[in-house]
């Protein structure tokens, strides 16, 4: 892996490139809560898929993940401040213009920097994330105590302890998921997310409860929606649906 610092924070990042000859059009890929690009990324072969389709990979672990810098006051976990980071990130490689893929919040995040750097982007793909960009936080209200509980089996409600579970299973640090939970709520408004004008793939698992509705999200950003057939928010991640049509969407977009 590879650091940086820049807007203020330290990050870790890998950056794969295709093999001699093909064209290496550059996509970035932002993770969700509590998991590292590792998890989301290279464990489930996506980095190894679009290297493989020809397209340079640049992965990283958001602040207060993986390798990256942590921080503990919520104030450092807004959308804009994520998606900046994603922004300075290009900057460091001398990207001008990528792909950009988020999953879950990671989805939220590339929302925000469509928003903010709708230049950079040549396309948007979003998974794991539907109509909850604009009608709901980012996670669920009580994901930040389930980081704080003493322990998994202290919690019942079975959206926290998925949340905690998973949080173990990536031995994230769960001092700073909480402030991220608490930091990372902003919604966009739909006359917003209206005015991002990109090609956009929307991507969620049929049985997510997390996500929210992907059809009228596409309505919103005049994009194409795909159901990813009995998949739930975690286990749609790598899944061969998924990945075909990013694939495809990749290929056909401008």
């Amino acid at each position: 892996m590879f650091e940086f610092s820049g807007h203020g924070v330290r990050l870790a990042f890998i950056d794969e490139r295709p093999a001699p000859g093909d064209r290496g059009e550059p996509i970035l890929l932002i993770h969700g809560f509590a998991s590292t690009h590792a998890v989301n990324w290279v464990f489930p072969q996506w980095a190894k898929t679009l290297t493989g389709a020809g397209r340079r990979v640049v992965a990283y672990d958001n602040r207060g993940h993986g390798r990256s810098e942590k921080f503990y006051d919520p104030s450092a976990y807004t959308m804009p401040e994520m998606a900046e980071d994603a922004r300075a990130l290009l900057d460091h490689l001398h990207i001008e213009v990528a792909d950009v893929m988020g999953y879950s919040m990671g989805a939220r995040i590339a929302a925000f920097l469509a928003k903010a750097h709708g230049t950079r982007l040549r396309s948007m793909i979003l998974g794991g994330l539907g109509h909850h960009l604009v009608d709901r936080g980012a996670l669920p209200d009580n994901i930040a105590e389930a980081m704080e509980a003493p322990s998994l089996g202290a919690l019942t409600d079975p959206m926290q302890r998925m949340f905690r579970g998973f949080a173990e299973a990536t031995k994230s640090d769960l001092k700073a998921l909480a402030a991220c939970a608490r930091g990372a709520r902003q919604l966009m408004s739909e006359r917003e997310a209206g005015q991002i004008d990109l090609p956009i793939l929307i991507a969620v698992g049929t049985e997510d409860d997390v996500a929210g509705d992907p059809h009228r999200l596409a309505a919103l950003f005049k994009a194409r929606a795909v159901d990813i057939p009995d998949r739930d928010h975690n286990r749609a991640v790598g899944d061969k649906v998924y990945k075909d049509s990013v694939l495809e969407f990749l290929e056909q977009r401008p």
